[in-house]
């Protein structure tokens, strides 16, 4: 089975204050559009943003991706939505595996309610 890549993703204060990290899975994939492809794709869940997220094709000098979805809360909230969007702009996903795809179903599991910041409506 695929292990996932973690990463440092958020920093909040828990229920008594103190900082605590959130992780975020990432799964490396091969990502196509046709003419280019990048071995070394990223996908995975957001749990604070309740988004699946894509990520390809970085740019050499500034790091920044030509391809990168689901940055914004609940953007792409299920597995089959982000391969979707993906698709839409002309790329494809490869190498996402069944254990993959379970592993990520399940950190995206039961709906999570809004935080605080969006119940204020200070994030949206």
């Amino acid at each position: 089975m695929t292990q996932p890549k973690i990463g440092r993703a958020i920093r909040r204060r828990g229920p008594q204050h103190e900082l605590q990290e959130r992780k975020l899975s990432r799964y490396t994939v091969q990502i196509t559009n046709g003419t280019t492809t990048d071995e070394e794709g990223t996908i995975g869940y957001d749990r604070p943003l309740r988004t699946f997220f894509l990520q390809a094709f970085p740019d050499p000098e500034t790091d920044e991706c030509a391809l990168w979805l689901g940055a914004f809360i609940e953007e792409n909230p299920t597995l089959e939505s982000i391969i979707e969007a993906a698709r839409a702009r002309g790329y494809e996903v490869r190498g996402l595996t069944r254990e993959m795809m379970l592993a990520m179903l399940k950190e995206a599991g039961p709906p999570h309610p809004p935080s605080l910041g969006e119940r204020l409506g200070i994030v949206r």
